[in-house]
């Protein structure tokens, strides 16, 4: 079992403890060997995500239940499009129903948000990262749904990589000072830096960082960064990105663009699961 089979087994099973606790009661009124048919329809346009999740919460309910997709991870679903298929028995379909749409409904969310906001800059070499700001115990899932939309992951966590703030250089002394202890603990991980300003850009690259995180910079102040930067740093924008500018910041040349509201903005898609006449 690789890592992220693991994670999703630990989401699955957290989830359907919380949800059925000791035993969902309403299917008791439903006859034990009574068999469904049913079907998944999306009703927007959306990117699939999150079938791993939703074929394993109804598996571990019942390993007989038999699930066929129409559609893939990271493919556009059409409105009111079938996208899979479940037979089984009813009471294990129905107890595992929503937690099953949970997970799809949340990530086909952070995927499809993602692919809308990488296809308005497909034509510039800039590329959309996620954040930390994630929901709990669900940051690997959200991740890989960033990954789905067309996106890619930026740290993990606090372990992976260096983004030295504000505070972190104050304790420090100064960003030279922090460069030089991060470097001497992990020098093999990325080292970023996040500057409010074009005076901190340029200590960060006499620092010789990594990546600079340009914070809340305008849009003036975006091509003025990549003017002075001259292609030494890594650049990534971040800071009220939103549908509207986006294609404004990517077009100022940075390389990359970070936006919270990924994983943190999340407006369900509307799947429903309905019966197979």
């Amino acid at each position: 079992m690789n890592e992220l089979s693991k994670i999703i087994e630990l989401n699955v099973i957290h989830a359907l403890n919380e949800d059925i606790g000791t035993g969902d009661i309403t299917v008791q009124l439903i006859p034990e060997g009574a068999t469904l048919e049913v079907k998944l329809i999306c009703r927007e346009s959306a990117i699939l995500c999150g079938a791993d999740w939703f074929n394993l919460s109804f598996l571990k309910m019942d390993p007989d239940i038999q699930i066929e997709w129409l559609v893939t991870d990271g493919e556009q679903m059409k409105t009111d499009q079938t996208v899979c298929k479940l037979k089984g028995h009813a009471r294990s379909i129905l107890s595992a129903e929503r937690t099953a749409l949970n997970f799809l409904q949340t990530l086909s969310a952070t995927a499809t948000i993602t692919h809308q906001y990488q296809k308005l800059i497909s034509k510039t070499s800039c590329r959309i990262l996620d954040t930390r700001k994630t929901i709990p115990n669900l940051r690997i899932a959200q991740k890989y749904a960033v990954r789905c939309g067309g996106g890619m992951n930026h740290r993990t966590g606090l372990y992976d990589a260096f983004l030295l703030k504000e505070n972190h250089l104050a304790a420090c002394g100064d960003m030279a000072s922090a460069v030089v202890i991060a470097r001497k603990l992990n020098p093999r991980v990325l080292l970023e830096v996040e500057v409010e300003n074009l005076q901190q850009l340029q200590q960060a690259i006499d620092c010789q960082v990594d990546r600079v995180l340009l914070d809340n910079f305008t849009l003036d102040m975006l091509h003025e960064a990549v003017k002075i930067n001259k292609g030494a740093l890594q650049l990534e924008a971040s800071g009220d990105i939103t549908l509207q500018n986006i294609v404004d910041v990517a077009n100022t040349g940075v390389d990359y663009i970070s936006i919270g509201a990924l994983t943190k903005h999340v407006r369900a898609i509307d799947f429903s699961l309905r019966f197979i006449d």
